[in-house]
């Protein structure tokens, strides 16, 4: 009983931090493991063109703090722990000047209006008059600047009706873009279909997101890598690049770290839901139509038990 109120959970190893004093010395240790792998880390990844903070929130989501080098000006996508993001523009010493929401879902666009009662004026966008606070409306091929930066909004309906993922480029940069792809694209997975069909998914992902530049770094809006890998696994058992990428996000979790950013290029290589034109994936489900691997694949991942190693 004691092991099981020490570990339970982070918040339980916490309250309980008498009886932890007093334990077994083998069960602080595993007990402190299990604390520190409950940490999640945020990450900064800089290019010349522009910074992007990963914010962890909630139990797996991810806030992106985007910043625009040149002029310091600055987006946030999906704020759903606007402290969090109020601290992380002062620690830069940015401005703040827009909201980027993926979808209405409350873990993506649930901070939007206590963040603009905390930096009153900011602009809000979204593909859907669900978006709470939502102040501009958007839809495919929109185009918004933050800064020097360009962003296109993609129309990527199927998670959600109005599913918007935003990709960033700067004008004669040599460094990769960036494509915020919300809960339509995960790395090595994608989305559940509750608004849409796989139809629309295929195209989101196929001809929308895969027809951007390989070299794109894809910041999804969950920490699910290790969990879809492992049903990649389940797909291409004989895929090396699922089995090295899986041992990879495994260790990267086991720290607390990110797995994300992806690149398209990557995700080709291992992602089952853009590899659905691949034969390997197709004699799996045994369909010889990619739109309905992906029909089949979704449904297998639906009630896919994760392994537990």
């Amino acid at each position: 009983m004691l092991f099981r109120s020490l570990v339970g959970s982070a918040c339980t190893l916490l309250g309980a931090a008498t009886a932890f004093k007093f334990a077994p010395v083998e069960i602080q240790a595993q007990a402190a493991v299990l604390l520190h792998s409950a940490v999640r880390k945020s990450s900064l990844v800089e290019q010349s063109n522009m910074r992007v903070e990963l914010l962890p929130a909630l139990t797996d989501n991810y806030m992106y703090l985007l910043i625009d080098v040149d002029t310091r000006e600055a987006a946030i996508v999906d704020p759903v722990e606007p402290i969090k993001v109020v601290e992380a523009v002062r620690k830069h010493g940015v401005k703040l000047t827009t909201v980027l929401t993926t979808h209405h879902h409350w873990d993506h666009a649930g901070g939007n209006e206590k963040m603009l009662k905390l930096m009153p004026g900011l602009r809000v966008y979204g593909g859907d008059d669900r978006v709470d606070a939502l102040t501009k409306k958007v839809s495919h091929s929109n185009n918004l600047k933050v800064g020097s930066l360009n962003i296109k909004c993609l129309f990527t309906p199927c998670h959600t009706t109005g599913h918007i993922c935003y990709y960033v480029t700067k004008d004669k940069s040599t460094e990769p873009p960036a494509v915020f792809t919300g809960d339509t694209l995960f790395v090595a997975g994608c989305g559940k279909f509750f608004e849409g069909t796989a139809e629309q998914m295929h195209k989101a992902l196929i001809d929308i997101l895969g027809g951007l530049p390989t070299e794109t770094r894809v910041y999804c809006g969950h920490e699910y890598t290790v969990s879809n890998l492992k049903f990649a696994r389940h797909v291409e058992p004989d895929n090396e690049d699922i089995q090295n990428k899986l041992a990879w996000a495994k260790e990267k979790c086991s720290n607390g770290e990110p797995t994300i950013p992806s690149t398209l290029a990557e995700e080709f290589t291992f992602n089952p839901f853009m590899r659905v034109k691949e034969k390997s994936v197709q004699d799996h489900v045994k369909q010889t139509s990619s739109i309905e691997t992906m029909r089949s694949l979704r449904k297998e991942k639906d009630g896919f038990r994760v392994p537990k190693e």
